[in-house]
């Protein structure tokens, strides 16, 4: 962690779905007043919204309601991050930061389990965004399941062969 203080929340898919976005901004309004002075990451949840103009449309008013970064799942949901729901997402982040100023985080989460998942969302990442948002305040990667593979990597970096078991990393 870079010793930012977050609070998540999730979107209410069904004022989504429903077109009630006015709603949606008073939700995530009321979201950035509970988080006080932390960092309010929103989970747009986009597996369950319908289609890409829903993903636009919620990514963007999650930041006009105050959001410090948009993620794109919890994680453990059937549908997580994918590169076509990125790019609405990472698009959105660029209008608005191009209308208001204001930079706004991107989080990937789920399905991000190999070092190579990882480079390709970096490049992604530079490509859309540039070289300022791959820094940990603009841009953090939902990977819980990533740090295995890492290991292995440099177990296989260090000696040679990739590691058995887990009691080889350690070794």
């Amino acid at each position: 962690s870079s010793g930012i203080n977050a609070e998540y929340g999730v979107i209410n898919r069904t004022l989504v779905l429903e077109g009630r976005w006015e709603e949606l901004y008073d939700e995530v309004k009321v979201l950035r007043k509970a988080c006080g002075e932390a960092h309010l990451k929103t989970i747009i949840a986009t597996g369950h919204l319908g289609d890409m103009e829903n993903v636009y449309k919620a990514s963007m008013i999650s930041m006009m309601a105050g959001s410090d970064f948009i993620k794109t799942s919890t994680g453990k949901e059937s549908v997580n991050a994918t590169f076509p729901v990125a790019l609405v997402m990472t698009r959105a982040i660029k209008h608005y930061h191009e209308y208001t100023g204001f930079k706004v985080g991107f989080k990937p989460a789920g399905g991000i389990r190999t070092a190579k998942d990882s480079l390709h969302w970096l490049v992604f990442m530079k490509e859309q965004l540039g070289n300022e948002w791959l820094q940990p305040h603009l841009f953090r990667m939902g990977a819980s399941s990533l740090l295995g593979d890492i290991e292995r990597q440099l177990h296989h970096y260090c000696t040679g062969h990739y590691a058995d078991s887990a009691v080889d990393i350690a070794m």
